[in-house]
């Protein structure tokens, strides 16, 4: 089970960019990587992880903004199709095994 984060945040203010910020370094102790410009992505063991997961990110989240979440299966994520670039292959560790992507 795959769970992306997609955010838009303001940056306009001091403390917006503060927000952002924090908001990006929570997403990054979670153990969450970044495939694009605020769009972030973790591997989870199955759907009631994620659901936690989710839950811990709307505690964890800014109160300006767009924050929205979806969920995929692995087999699902696997079939993105790249217009333009190619996939970064990056090594992920979880908390129960280390992934090749």
């Amino acid at each position: 089970m795959r769970t992306i984060v997609f955010f838009d945040l303001p940056v306009l203010y001091s403390a917006d960019r503060k927000n952002y910020r924090k908001f990006k370094k929570y997403l990054i102790k979670e153990g969450f990587i970044m495939l694009q410009n605020s769009v972030y992505s973790k591997l989870c063991l199955n759907s009631q992880q994620a659901d936690l997961l989710i839950q811990r990110i709307k505690k964890n989240s800014p109160k300006k903004g767009i924050i929205q979440v979806l969920k995929l299966t692995e087999n699902q994520y696997s079939q993105i199709e790249y217009i333009i670039g190619n996939s970064n292959i990056k090594v992920e560790s979880s908390e129960d095994s280390l992934i090749v992507l």
